[in-house]
């Protein structure tokens, strides 16, 4: 595999950033949002998409 030098910029961004709150998911977002409100600019924010509900296919076998 070829090693892209902008690919392991990000990689070691995103290592150093992680790093910071201790590799810890919920700080990170965290953060990202007190940074969102401090930028004082719009963000869009989708909600979870609905769930499709599945109907099970049922198969009726007739004696013969």
């Amino acid at each position: 595999m070829i090693k892209d030098p902008i690919v392991e910029e990000i990689r070691k961004y995103r290592a150093e950033h992680a790093a910071r709150y201790d590799n810890d998911l919920k700080r990170i977002c965290e953060a990202l949002r007190k940074q969102e409100k401090r930028s004082q600019k719009e963000f869009v924010h989708f909600g979870p998409k609905p769930m499709q509900s599945k109907q099970a296919v049922h198969t009726h076998e007739k004696d013969v």
